[in-house]
């Protein structure tokens, strides 16, 4: 056995072996750089503003590899666009490297509706701005509140706070115009239900003031009004004025009082 060992081919046929390994090895290092281009550098080609494809495209051709990091959004874009590159353009950098970019997306993400009611209109605006929405049309009706959103639209439809809504989308406001300097005679509410009556205060650019309802009333909307404040005549049957943009208080109860144009209200609760 031991002189099997000491057998020259076998140590011969050992060292052939040997031999063998470290060249193949040898040789797989030098594919290896050839194929990874190992000590290969190249400028990066410039991809601002192009579209993904044609970026991806371009960036294969220099060597290079494109891989989207990051997307935002800007309506006033085209989808896709690339916006920012990293390495910059015409960096001399390793082939093989990876060229990262930032793109527009191709669909607006959904941002949710702020509350404007009472913010004034440059407030507002902010607030829009900054949840990449912007401001359409704006309206104004009498309000004491000038220039404070009272409404908001969004396609003809009123828009809740919380509600989604794609980044870009216009919102249309309604804004508030002060009092106004003409006067208006105080329109008779007594005997309306208080639908009726906010309806014709809407018409009229009144504002609806306090409501108060008496303990029994359950359904407000269908009550009626039997006393407001102001009232549309004085005790002697004159009648009385209002400027837009001022309030008038109602008192619900649920039963439809008996108007008289030629009596005098009776006294609210709180002058009993």
């Amino acid at each position: 056995m031991f002189r099997f060992f000491r057998n020259k081919p076998f140590w011969v046929h050992i060292l052939l072996a040997l031999a063998l390994i470290v060249l193949i090895l040898f040789i797989f290092v030098l594919s290896l750089n050839w194929i990874t281009k190992h000590g290969e550098s190249s400028t990066v080609p410039s991809v601002m503003g192009k579209k993904l494809s044609d970026a991806e495209s371009l960036v294969e051709q220099k060597g290079f590899e494109l891989v989207v990091q990051d997307s935002v959004y800007y309506d006033s874009l085209p989808p896709g666009q690339i916006l920012r590159q990293v390495p910059d353009a015409d960096e001399v950098v390793k082939v093989n490297r990876t060229v990262y970019v930032t793109i527009n997306r191709f669909i607006a993400p959904d941002v949710e509706m702020p509350s404007l009611k009472g913010y004034s209109f440059r407030n507002a605006e902010m607030v829009l701005n900054n949840l990449g929405l912007k401001i359409g049309d704006t309206t104004f009706k009498p309000d004491f509140a000038k220039n404070t959103v009272l409404e908001a639209s969004y396609r003809g439809n009123p828009i809740n706070a919380g509600a989604k809504i794609k980044m870009g989308s216009t919102i249309d406001l309604v804004l508030g115009s002060g009092v106004s300097n003409e006067f208006i005679a105080v329109p008779e509410l007594v005997g309306k239900t208080f639908e009726e009556a906010r309806a014709l205060l809407d018409a009229s650019g009144i504002i609806l003031g306090a409501v108060v309802p008496k303990a029994d009333v359950r359904d407000t909307v269908n009550a009626f009004i039997y006393q407001q404040r102001p009232a549309p005549k004085t005790e002697d049957g004159k009648r009385l004025s209002i400027r837009p943009g001022q309030m008038v208080d109602v008192f619900l109860q649920v039963e439809k009082p008996v108007t008289d144009s030629l009596t005098i209200q009776p006294p609210t609760p709180d002058e009993e």
